[in-house]
């Protein structure tokens, strides 16, 4: 397997928990928390690839994809009890999906020879996508639209390993260290409650 597919199917996971536990968290059933974990995983990768027509969109070339997202679904229905720190524990699959998933759109728009800023706003799409659907479909107002940083995190991760890419840094090295960055900027937006300045 290629460094880009491990990513994929971690950033895969990532989500689906993040969409189960969204789903749980409503009271839904098994079905219902399967769908969640589908449309979370999934919705920001099949808007890129329309956009960008690479149809068939990626999850249905792609079996794993579709086992990993269900084998999710299922693990964290079974051992969510086990888990103490809950609404933590939500948080953190979330923080690293947008990192992983945003790395994977960056990596696609590059693959296609896209301009920075089209590469840049595949990896936004790609991270936060999926999320915005999962809100929707709950009946919550989209994270990334809320007051919460979010959007802005997965821009400037793809601007960091663009960056790191133009100095020569290796890519798996880069991809790592714009990751982390995503994921340690999270933390701190959420941990002193950073915002956006308002103009209303």
């Amino acid at each position: 397997m290629s460094f880009l597919s491990i990513i994929d199917i971690l950033g895969t996971f990532a989500f689906a928990v993040s969409g189960a536990f969204s789903a749980m968290e409503k009271k839904l059933d098994p079905f219902g928390v399967i769908i969640l974990s589908f449309v979370t995983a999934i919705g920001g990768g099949t808007l890129r690839d329309v956009l960008i027509g690479d149809t068939p969109v990626a999850w249905l070339r792609n079996g794993t994809t579709t086992l990993v997202i269900i084998a999710a679904a299922i693990v964290t229905m079974l051992f969510d009890k086990f888990l103490k720190r809950f609404s933590i524990t939500l948080f953190l699959f979330d923080a690293f999906g947008l990192g992983l998933f945003t790395l994977i759109g960056v990596e696609k728009g590059l693959q296609l020879q896209f301009s920075p800023g089209i590469c840049v706003a595949l990896g936004t799409i790609t991270g936060s996508f999926g999320g915005v659907t999962r809100d929707v479909l709950l009946n919550n107002v989209p994270l990334v639209f809320r007051k919460e940083i979010y959007a802005s995190v997965s821009i400037l991760g793809g601007l960091l390993y663009l960056l790191l890419l133009r100095v020569d840094m290796l890519s798996h090295l880069a991809t790592i260290i714009s990751i982390l960055f995503i994921v340690a900027f999270r933390i701190v937006v959420v941990r002193y409650k950073l915002a956006l300045p308002k103009f209303y």
